[in-house]
């Protein structure tokens, strides 16, 4: 009578791999770690920039909102060069509201934004901003001045007929402030 029972390998060296796990969880941290320490670099560089205003004068009225989501905001002409101060570059979900006293980004989870009709510089629809890409005009992006700072911020509505409304929206600003 045969055994179909079959001697396996000896169970591997634990110390061993527990040193390589101690050493791949270091090398995450030390990652994180890294862009943590970028990401607060930016912000020291970039202190020069004011902090924008957070909502409309009092009894401002929105004609248009749209859902959506805030792609974040770059130096005018550098998409890759995401603001870091004051919540600028930080994606997150809200609406976009337009009405005739400027732009206002309400943003779930990340403080708003308040662009003046008068800072609105330019209004166009492209591939990206601050380093997310989409499909090609998939993005709104308002050219605006902050202090002496050019900013671009991206905008994407949930809906592409609302991206079209919301584009004719905020050039409707541009005309109306010539």
């Amino acid at each position: 009578m045969t055994s179909d029972f079959v001697e396996q390998a000896p169970v591997t060296n634990v110390p061993l791999r527990v040193l390589l796990v101690l050493i791949v969880l270091a090398v995450v941290a030390l990652v994180l770690w890294g862009m943590w320490r970028g990401w607060k670099g930016r912000q020291v560089r970039q202190m020069d920039i004011p902090a924008p205003l957070r909502a409309g004068p009092e009894g401002t009225e929105y004609s248009l909102v749209v859902a959506g989501q805030f792609l974040g905001s770059a130096r005018h002409g550098d998409w890759l060069d995401r603001i870091a101060v004051h919540d600028l570059g930080v994606r997150s979900r809200g609406r976009a509201c337009v009405g005739a006293a400027g732009i206002w980004f309400d943003r779930d989870g990340a403080r708003s934004v308040f662009l003046p009709a008068q800072a609105v510089l330019d209004v166009r629809v492209d591939r990206g901003i601050a380093g997310v890409v989409r499909e090609r005009d998939g993005v709104l992006v308002v050219t605006w001045q902050l202090g002496a700072t050019r900013i671009d911020t991206g905008f994407r509505a949930d809906d592409s007929e609302d991206q079209v409304a919301l584009l004719d929206g905020c050039m409707a600003l541009l005309v109306a402030d010539v």
